[in-house]
């Protein structure tokens, strides 16, 4: 127990970083490496905006991932990880891994489709692939907390 308590402890701090290093990111570097860049190649300026706007959103959905992580994290510390209550922060870090996945594969094809370099389509698919783990990963994950939980409910109405 104690090191999960550690473990949990550590999470949480390292989730408060990475929200707070997500915030400028989101706010300041993103849309000034997209206006630096569209400056730098007037023919790609088009792009500034949408890219911003796509770029910002995929940050959004791993900032929703780490609120509910830290939420399930309150329920493990609560020993309530095991009930209902678990199954809608998990659900809402499925919807933002299956919202950042479907605009990637939207960027993948665009880029597939107008790329004269295989670098970026090549990078973009592994990234795919992985978001697409990661998504499943969740799913399955999901399947066991719920088979946990049903466990538990079962266990605790026989006691």
């Amino acid at each position: 127990m104690v090191v999960e308590h550690r473990a949990v402890a550590a999470l949480r701090v390292f989730l408060v970083v990475l929200f707070g290093v997500l915030i400028p990111f989101q706010t300041l570097s993103l849309p000034g490496q997209f206006a630096h860049m569209a400056q730098e190649s007037p023919q790609d300026a088009y792009l500034r905006w949408p890219a911003t706007a796509v770029a910002v959103f995929w940050v959004l959905c791993v900032q929703v991932v780490i609120v509910c992580t830290w939420q399930l994290l309150n329920l493990v510390k609560k020993d309530r990880i095991f009930t209902e209550a678990s199954l809608k922060w998990v659900d809402a870090i499925v919807w933002a891994i299956a919202a950042a996945w479907v605009v990637l594969v939207v960027v993948f094809l665009y880029v597939v489709l107008n790329a004269d370099d295989p670098g970026l389509p090549v990078l973009l698919f592994l990234l795919t692939v992985g978001v697409t783990v990661a998504g499943l990963l969740m799913v399955v994950m999901r399947a066991l907390l719920r088979q946990a939980t049903t466990l538990r409910t079962d266990m605790e109405a026989v006691i």
